[in-house]
């Protein structure tokens, strides 16, 4: 990024309150800018504010961001950052104070050659965007559903480019708009037969960015989509849900999923979660489960827990599982742990008569 004030940085700190003054918001510098209205919708826009362009430039607007991606005290997503639109790049400001307002959007860019749009990247209105001194032309009154249907086709043409990161961001950005066109659109995405590539993008940003419409997606999502890959992203979506029915979807996949490597990613995920519920539901899954090695990712998955929950859960499969297996693997993590119980345990089974995991 350049750190030089100029021109452009003065036009990029007048934009910024011309911008506001549409209720959208966007910091930008080092930009060559100018503004227009998408009265006429917004592949004409595009058009025009392109038409004479001599070379690559970016177009940028505003859109209305769902509930769950306004900063509403779960996660840092509208902390201060700085971006920068060649690189697709942002850096969150650690420092800065979390952004209270619930009216909140997403920037949305697309940078263009030659009338077609090549790239698409998407950041929170929080950040500070350097444009690296290129032409910006940023448009006002985007409707939401014409973003929505206008990124959607960009990703059916794109998924197979080599750039697949800019078919991931016009999906982030769909996820992340507020309108019904993105329920849609989403629905779609994780739809069979959408190739599993934009099914898994899709799965993901349900999960990083929908909230709680997300989660109800996912929850059928996984109980319906054929493909073991697909299921196995929908369980990391779920793990990073803030919805609060994802740990209990992901204990009954844990338990339920017919695929083993589905049922080990819930419960390494679920270990991640940790608390009494995620606990229970590992432990069980260590007692219970069918097949041996989703009982041995049980136990690695115990080792993830805090230690006051996951060296007790240890102890007890090393004491009582009837898979000797498993009674294996609970004693090599317990010998991993310093914790002062699991060395106690060792020691009392190593001096015992009978030593715990004879058969």
């Amino acid at each position: 990024m350049r750190a030089e004030f100029s021109l452009a940085s003065c036009a990029g700190v007048l934009f910024m309150a011309a911008a506001a003054a549409y209720g959208q918001q966007a910091n930008l510098i080092h930009a060559k800018l100018d503004q227009s209205a998408a009265s006429g919708g917004l592949s004409a826009a595009i058009a025009a504010a392109t038409a004479h362009d001599s070379g690559p430039s970016w177009i940028g607007y505003a859109s209305p961001a769902v509930e769950s991606h306004r900063g509403n005290g779960s996660d840092d997503a509208w902390r201060s950052c700085t971006a920068d639109l060649e690189e697709g790049s942002s850096i969150t400001n650690d420092s800065g104070d979390l952004e209270s307002s619930t009216d909140r959007h997403i920037l949305i860019f697309m940078r263009a050659e030659g009338q077609k749009v090549e790239k698409i990247r998407m950041f929170d209105d929080g950040c500070r965007v350097d444009a690296d001194g290129m032409a910006v032309h940023w448009l006002t009154g985007v409707r939401p559903a014409e973003s929505v249907e206008f990124l959607r086709a960009y990703v059916q043409r794109n998924d197979a480019d080599d750039d697949k990161h800019s078919a991931g961001a016009a999906i982030a950005a769909i996820a992340s708009t507020d309108d019904p066109a993105a329920d849609a659109a989403m629905q779609q995405f994780t739809s069979p037969p959408t190739p599993e590539s934009i099914r898994k993008k899709a799965v993901f940003w349900l999960g990083a960015a929908r909230g709680t419409k997300g989660y109800e997606m996912l929850r059928t999502i996984v109980k319906q989509d054929p493909s073991d890959s697909v299921r196995d992203q929908v369980i990391f979506a779920l793990s990073i849900s803030p919805a609060p029915g994802a740990v209990d979807t992901l204990i009954e996949e844990a338990r339920y999923d017919t695929s083993t490597k589905v049922r080990g990613q819930a419960l390494f995920w679920l270990a991640h979660k940790a608390g009494a519920k995620a606990a229970s539901a590992i432990g069980t899954a260590a007692e219970n489960d069918p097949d041996t090695q989703v009982k041995k990712r049980a136990v690695f998955a115990l080792t993830q827990l805090p230690d006051d929950q996951g060296v007790p859960l240890l102890i007890h499969v090393a004491e009582s599982n009837r898979n000797l297996e498993v009674r294996k693997q609970a004693f090599f993590w317990l010998g991993q742990s310093k914790d002062a119980r699991a060395l106690d345990f060792i020691a009392r089974v190593l001096t015992s008569e009978a030593p715990v995991g004879k058969n």
